[in-house]
């Protein structure tokens, strides 16, 4: 008896380790597939990551989602395609993120877009945003296309709206475009004032010097005639010194008729101190390093301005009130 309850003991012993062993691979087998699970959900997971761009459309206006880089927070922004630019919607990122040094926008083949872009314009297809040198995907809902009866009077809407703002912030656009010319123009007349005075120092010893010569050039003449009157009256006779005054005449029109083939200038007084004096000056430009391009550049930038302050002006005020205002500047 002892030896069959003994085996029988033995093999319910067997069964339970059997049963034992079969739930603890049971136990593994659910254990494994739960963190393989937990593993898919992780990498296929739905969430949005924390620094990916998002563009969702809400209340039919754009809202771009995005994390700061220096809070590290989501910060969403709300964008009017119709008045917003790139470069007013990088401006608010840089306001309201200070950590923001460089930002840009790009198309998805690489080029850059120009800040005066439109939103709208912009959010039509995917492109590029570049945050201090790190670069976002930013892939854009497609809307849907209106038809054409929509989409004519939606650009009429745009034409009106537009009429309608710039009807009732015009003046307010006039007395800005005044205060930028204004101010353009005193850093205009701030580059010019040394450059003037330099061109004052230059201008005072080429008329000096071209003065100069024009007195020599009139002794010269003096010193011609008196010694013809010397050789004529009390070395030599009229008659010898007749052909030679002639030949003098002569060389002195070859001259003349020289000077109109190298210069294609009449031979004249005037012409002559204008040449001789735009030579000193060009001359001594170059050895006192005065820029000539860069002063007419900046006097023709002057005039121009003057010329759109007025025109800003006479649409502001009556036409004494310019008068005065011209004076005052």
């Amino acid at each position: 008896m002892e030896p069959g309850r003994s085996l029988g003991r033995i093999a319910v012993s067997a069964r339970r380790g059997k049963g034992l062993l079969k739930r603890a691979f049971q136990v593994l087998y659910m254990k494994l597939c739960e963190n393989l699970k937990y593993y898919q959900s992780h990498l296929y997971s739905t969430v949005v990551p924390p620094d990916e761009i998002t563009v969702n459309y809400r209340h039919g206006l754009p809202l771009i989602t995005l994390t700061l880089p220096s809070r590290k927070e989501r910060c969403q922004f709300v964008v009017k395609p119709m008045l917003s630019t790139v470069a007013s919607f990088l401006q608010d990122l840089q306001n309201e993120d200070k950590g923001i040094k460089t930002a840009a926008v790009f198309t998805a083949d690489g080029s850059e877009i120009a800040g005066s872009t439109l939103m709208e314009i912009l959010l039509m297809n995917d492109f590029k945003l570049v945050i201090n040198k790190i670069t976002y995907d930013v892939r854009c809902p497609k809307q849907e296309k209106l038809n054409s009866e929509h989409a004519t009077e939606m650009e009429n809407m745009k034409s009106l709206v537009h009429r309608l703002f710039t009807a009732l912030h015009l003046e307010e656009f006039q007395k800005k475009r005044e205060h930028h010319l204004l101010e353009k123009i005193d850093h205009l007349k701030g580059q010019l004032h040394p450059l003037e005075e330099m061109k004052a120092r230059i201008e005072a010893r080429s008329e000096s010097k071209t003065s100069g010569l024009l007195w020599g050039g009139l002794a010269l003449l003096s010193v011609q005639g008196g010694a013809l009157a010397w050789l004529t009256w009390w070395v030599y006779s009229w008659d010898i010194m007749e052909p030679v005054t002639y030949f003098i005449t002569f060389a002195n029109s070859m001259v003349f008729f020289a000077y109109f083939l190298v210069t294609r200038q009449d031979y004249t007084y005037s012409a002559i101190k204008s040449r001789q004096f735009l030579h000193f000056f060009h001359k001594k430009s170059k050895r006192q390093h005065f820029d000539v391009v860069q002063y007419n550049k900046l006097k023709e930038d002057l005039a121009k301005a003057k010329e759109s302050l007025n025109q800003v002006r006479r649409s502001l005020y009556l036409p004494t009130q310019v008068e005065e205002l011209n004076e005052k500047n």
